[in-house]
Parts: C-alpha cells; structure tokens; sequence
C-alpha cells in the first residue's frame, strides 16, 4: 500500500527491492471499501500480466480481496493469508462477512498465520475451498540473540500500532493505577497510528508526562532494549511477530488472552491477562517488576517453545510446499473446468502444538 507506512516501512521495503525477482510496485489500498479499489484491482491485473506470476497472494482483507479480484489467466494460483480485518469481532461487521463470502470461492489456497484465524474463518465465513493450511509465522535464527538493555531502559515498552485495537489506552490507564499506588513506573510507547494524539492526550491527563515517553517507530530489536519488560495489551490480534521477536531475545512478555497469543505461549497461557481489563493488566506488570527472577526464568522458557515450534525456515518451507501442491493440479492436463478450483485436491492440516 501506498498511503501508509512510514519512513521505518519505507526503509525495510527499499532494503528488500534488490532481492525481488519481479520487483516491488506500491499502489493505494484503502482500509474500507472505496470506489479507488477499480483502480487498485486493475493495477494488481496489470502486474500479473507484466510478470507472468504463477501465484498471486494477498494479506490481509483488502490484499486478499484485489488477489481474488483481479483478472487473470487461467490456472494462476490465487492466495489469501487472512490476519486481521473481519477476523476481528472489534472490527469485523456484517458487510466484511458478506465480502468474504462472496469472494470465498475466488480463491484456492489460503493459508492462516494461527489455528485461531483459521477457526475464526472458518466460523464467521465459510469452509474456504482448494488447499488450506495454518503455517506459524517464524523468527530467524539471529532474533535469538539477547538483546542488551539501553542507558535510561523504561521498566515496560510498548512496541506496536497506536490503535485502540491494540489496548495501547489500557496500558496507560494501567500506568497510572499503578503511579497512584506507589509504583515508580516507567514507561516507553513506541510506535504510530490515527490513536497516537488521543493517547498522548490521555497520558498527559493522567498526569504521566515524566513516566510515559512515546517514541517513534523503530526496528524490533532497538525498541526492545528500551524496557525490561514487553506489554502487548490487544483487545484483538493474529499471531503478533512482536512477541515471536521479543521471545526469541529472551525478553519478559506480559500479554493478553485474544487470537494467537495462547498457541505462542502454550503452557504458559495461564499467566495471559483478560482484553480490556486495566487492573488485570496493573497487577501483572506490578507481579512481574516485583519477581524479576520468575519473569526472567519464564521468558527462558518462553524462548525454548518459539525455537522449538516458530521457525523461519520451517515457515518458508511450509509456504513453498503449499504453493507447490497448490500447483501441481494445474501443472497436468485436465478437461476444462470452471477456473475457481472444483475438484481441486485439498488438504486441511493444521500445525497442532503442545
């Protein structure tokens, strides 16, 4: 997308633009639906046509949708990794429902980055058709290094979109239940978004200048040497690469029960506080200041299950043998069939973890 981003997403995209075969094109993608999505849908047809694509995958509710829309020749692959949008109930109304169905059968391989987004698919939309697969999102072996707290470190950081979405305005009414209790808490708030003016605004009427710093967006692993301990408070979410990064470094999580956070934490999901609950979130951020040790000893733990079961390269091998077997029907002659993939081989597995 074209219109959103910013200079850190700028950075990241021009460093990968040397390493795409088919090059990078950055075309405006409205979040909600919009008379510019015509323009969009012929300008991802325009790109198939120009690259000889065999596959085109789209993220997200609207990159699915334009994947599925556009026109293309007959036997491509059309791919839709689902993670966010209509999967939410915070945002997810009826009209995105409705899309989604209607555009189901356009598509013949969809792959969920967790079994909660592949359920909650499956539940609000439909059973979708062709090869269905949840693939994990996974870190690279060099996440893994520790990573060294800066001069001035906060005690918690916050590292994400500023979105109500994302309960960045739990977290300061957090905050400041705890200043008012004694607690000498310090805070960075690291990230952008449309919330950032209100929750600046909050936490100036909170009376957390000194305590609350925000910070603009900044690499995973910079953002992560600002505080001792990482607090992800979302109403809603997927499978948060955030807290894949911060566990791999080894770094104490502090987050909520929704989406995919129970199948990155696994036995540890017993300490995932409530959504929207301020107090929750206060006593588990004041549990873990006060036991550094039981915070540290989990995140060890905590680190040991994402290099056991959030790989990157079992990831990438998972997305090219979904592509492949995706393929492979449309690589041998066949009678003439409706493009939208009757008959499609289909697998319906799942990655079950402990």
């Amino acid at each position: 997308d074209s219109l959103t981003g910013n200079a850190r997403a700028d950075e990241i995209l021009g460093s990968l633009s040397p390493q795409l075969a088919l090059g990078l094109t950055r075309i405006p993608m409205r979040r909600q639906p919009h008379l510019g999505d015509i323009a969009a849908v012929w300008q991802v047809a325009r790109r198939i046509g120009q690259s000889g694509a065999q596959i085109v995958h789209g993220h997200g509710a609207k990159g699915g949708a334009l994947a599925r829309l556009a026109p293309a020749p007959r036997g491509i692959v059309r791919g839709y990794t689902p993670h966010g949008g209509s999967l939410h109930d915070a945002v997810g109304g009826r009209l995105h429902i409705l899309l989604e169905r209607l555009l189901m059968r356009r598509g013949n391989l969809y792959l969920f980055e967790s079994a909660f987004s592949h359920d909650s698919f499956r539940r609000k939309v439909g059973d979708p058709p062709g090869t269905v697969r949840v693939v994990h999102n996974g870190v690279a072996r060099q996440e893994f290094e520790p990573v060294a707290l800066a001069a001035g470190a906060a005690d918690i950081v916050y590292l994400g979109e500023l979105r109500t979405l994302k309960g960045t305005d739990v977290l300061i009414d957090a905050i400041a239940n705890l200043r008012r209790q004694g607690h000498a808490l310090t805070a960075t708030i690291i990230g952008d978004g449309d919330g950032a003016p209100e929750f600046k605004a909050q936490a100036a009427r909170l009376g957390l200048g000194e305590a609350v710093r925000f910070e603009a967006p900044m690499p995973a692993r910079a953002a992560l040497a600002l505080g001792r301990i990482l607090v992800m408070p979302s109403r809603a979410e997927s499978l948060p690469y955030v807290a894949l990064e911060a566990a791999a470094a080894g770094k104490p999580i502090i987050a909520t029960r929704v989406g995919g956070f129970p199948e990155i934490f696994g036995p540890l999901s017993q300490a995932l506080v409530p959504p929207d609950d301020a107090f929750a979130l206060a006593q588990a951020i004041a549990k873990a200041i006060g036991d550094p040790v039981a915070a540290e000893r989990a995140a060890q733990v905590l680190r040991q299950r994402v290099a056991a079961f959030f790989s990157l390269d079992s990831m990438v091998d998972a997305v090219l043998a979904s592509y492949e077997q995706a393929l492979e029907p449309r690589m041998r002659p066949a009678p003439a069939q409706n493009w939208m993939g009757s008959g499609l081989e289909r697998d319906r597995s799942t990655t079950s973890l402990p």
